[in-house]
C-alpha cells in the first residue's frame, strides 16, 4: 500500500515503455493505474529517466531518436510526474542528434534551474547558457 506520492524505478519505466516480461508489464500498468485513479502523484526522476533512455538505447537498442520519442509522449501522456527541467529536456527539437545530448541537458537544466553555473570540459556545452568550459 502505497501513503502518498510515489516514485517510480528505471526498472518499472522499462517495463512499462517495452512490455516485457508481460507479466512485469501487466503488474507496473495495474500499480500506475490505480495510483492515477485514486489520484496519487507518480513521479519519475531525471536519474530515472536517463537510466531509462540508457536501457532503452543501448540494452533494446532502440535508436536514439525511437528512445527519446517513447520517453517524451511517456512523459507527457502516462500520467506521471517529471521535474520541469525533464519536460523541457524532453520537448526540445532533434534532441537525438543534438549536442549535447539528452543526459547532459538533464544535468545542466538542473544546474541552470537551480542557478548554478555548469563547469565542464565538455565542449559541446559552450552553446548552452550558464556554462564555463575548462580546457
Amino acid at each position: 500500500m502505497i501513503a502518498g506520492s510515489a516514485s517510480l524505478d528505471t526498472s518499472v519505466v522499462v517495463r512499462l515503455l517495452i512490455g516485457q516480461p508481460t507479466a512485469q508489464y501487466r503488474e507496473a500498468t495495474q500499480f500506475l493505474q490505480e495510483q492515477l485513479a485514486a489520484q496519487r502523484v507518480v513521479h519519475v526522476g531525471d536519474l530515472v529517466l536517463a537510466e531509462s533512455y540508457f536501457a532503452l538505447h543501448g540494452f533494446y537498442q532502440l535508436s536514439k531518436a525511437d528512445a527519446l520519442a517513447a520517453l517524451g509522449l511517456f512523459a507527457q501522456h502516462s500520467g506521471v510526474t517529471v521535474t520541469p527541467v525533464a519536460r523541457t529536456v524532453l520537448a526540445q527539437p532533434k534532441l537525438a542528434t543534438a549536442k549535447p545530448g539528452f543526459v547532459d541537458r538533464l544535468i545542466h537544466g538542473t544546474s541552470h534551474a537551480a542557478g548554478d553555473t555548469l563547469v565542464t570540459f565538455e565542449t559541446a556545452a559552450r552553446k548552452l547558457p550558464s556554462t564555463l568550459v575548462l580546457h
